[in-house]
């Protein structure tokens, strides 16, 4: 394993992927932040398929925002794909005739309030540096899949 501490943030600034270096609260990094919260609140909800998926996507979408503009990322994204599973999901819950309001109790409310959080620091930041549509699509069923798992 690599050095944990490199004490080259002890001045305030970290590294994008590349090296690139940017304050600590540079908009990349607080939005990254904020999705590294959102995917240590989905490792708290009880065992999904989807949800895995969803977390591994979700490191994918954290390279992507931490990628400096004008360079290349390989990380493919599979945000679109996941997207579509979440519908089917969300969708399997309403024809199971489940209702639409709820008192927000509980771990999945926590989550999926995260969720919107990061929604909407993702729209901040695509406004200054743009984004893959896929990952804003994603994050927004995100939320309607937890409130989905809440009610089923």
């Amino acid at each position: 394993m690599k050095q944990i501490y490199t004490k080259t943030g002890d001045g305030g600034e970290t590294s994008l992927r590349g090296g690139v270096r940017v304050p600590k609260d540079d908009l990349r990094i607080e939005v990254n932040g904020q999705l590294d919260m959102l995917n240590s609140l989905l490792g708290l909800l009880p065992e999904d398929a989807l949800i895995d998926d969803v977390q591994r996507e979700l490191m994918v979408v954290m390279s992507h925002i931490a990628t400096p503009d004008g360079q290349a990322n390989l990380r493919q994204l599979h945000c679109d794909e996941l997207t579509a599973r979440m519908e089917a999901a969300i969708d399997q819950v309403r024809d199971n005739g489940a209702t639409g309001f709820v008192v927000p109790k509980g771990i999945v409310h926590v989550t999926r309030a995260q969720a919107r959080t990061v929604e909407r620091r993702l729209w901040t930041l695509h406004r200054s540096h743009p984004l893959d549509p896929s990952i804003l699509r994603m994050m927004n069923r995100l939320s309607d899949y937890l409130f989905a798992m809440s009610i089923n």
